[in-house]
């Protein structure tokens, strides 16, 4: 038995553009678990730039069960793109609500008490209308009309 079924490609009638984003974002979603996973501070503290002194070992292995989190959800991002074309726009509409949530909560339900923000949080600001806009593309067929 294979792992994974046949390539359902074919069946795919959304914006090729939409494809190329999702694919991109599955390697940034990798990257981005794998500096979590596998930094010595999981990146708390060299990059989100947080003050270890209490509780480093419970923030760090949260960071790192994030980072596991990423490289699985990446690998399936990927998996959408290469060989599962017709779930992009429900990948993209998951992309969407997480960045969507984390974006609620890092700036208006659970800001930080010092007012710091780390880079994912900007990026997380970013990402929401470039995502709804990709969205929007892969809903679309090629010739214009939505599926």
């Amino acid at each position: 038995m294979n792992l994974l079924p046949p390539s359902v490609n074919q069946l795919y009638k959304g914006s090729p553009a939409s494809v190329w984003f999702l694919g991109l974002y599955g390697l940034l979603e990798l990257g981005t678990g794998c500096v979590h996973y596998f930094l010595p501070d999981g990146g708390a503290g060299v990059i989100a730039g947080l003050d270890l002194t209490a509780n480093k070992h419970t923030i760090i292995g949260v960071f790192a069960w994030m980072g596991a989190l990423q490289i699985a959800y990446g690998l399936g991002i990927l998996a959408v793109a290469f060989w599962y074309r017709p779930l992009v726009s429900l990948f993209l509409g998951l992309g969407l609500l997480e960045r969507l949530f984390m974006s609620v909560a890092a700036w208006v339900t659970k800001p930080s008490p010092t007012g710091h923000h780390p880079p994912e949080h900007y990026a997380s600001l970013l990402l929401v209308p470039v995502l709804a806009v990709f969205l929007a593309m892969a809903t679309r067929s090629r010739s214009g009309a939505v599926r």
